[in-house]
């Protein structure tokens, strides 16, 4: 696996503080979780990063949503890994719309990696993003829906890295 420009060096970057972790991964867990976000969950800690990636063993006891919050809230980086069907999870949307609230209002480091999907879909919310929305139009109220649409947008516009499957 080539390792993204910012990784090599994302080690000596970080300082103690009052971050719990490093890094916060927001992913579509059964389209990535053992392979490509798996392996970099793996680099990133062999360069001595603290990952937080959801696992089943992190939750016993414990709401889902507001350990979540608290994972990307006490990061210092988050990274999502957009996917095809990273619009699909509610959960993902969720985080997201999270991320950029700390993005926002902490100035917390957002690193997109778009893998096997083109930015342009993530921002406008075309291709497989739109379909999945069609479906979120009729389960979410708007405004939820509307902070969703709004995270991907500005997200999206991140920079970034890309990956394509002709790479």
């Amino acid at each position: 696996m080539l390792a993204p420009d910012w990784a090599s060096s994302a080690s000596s970057t970080f300082t103690t503080g009052t971050s719990s972790n490093d890094v916060f991964l927001n992913f579509r867990g059964e389209e990535t979780r053992k392979n490509f976000t798996g392996l970099l969950q793996l680099f990133l800690k062999d360069k001595g990063i603290d990952v937080f990636i959801d696992s089943k063993n992190l939750w016993a006891g414990e709401a889902i949503g507001p350990a979540l919050h608290r994972a990307i809230e006490s990061s210092k980086i988050s990274i999502p890994i957009f996917f095809e069907g990273y619009a699909r999870s509610k959960w993902c949307l969720q985080e997201l719309a999270q991320i950029l609230l700390c993005h926002k209002s902490k100035g917390q480091m957002v690193l997109p990696i778009f893998f096997y999907v083109e930015p342009s879909h993530v921002q406008n919310q075309i291709g497989s993003f739109e379909e999945a929305f069609r479906e979120h139009e009729k389960n979410f109220e708007p405004c939820i829906v509307n902070s969703w649409r709004e995270a991907l947008t500005v997200v999206g516009n991140l920079a970034g890295e890309v990956i394509n499957k002709n790479k």
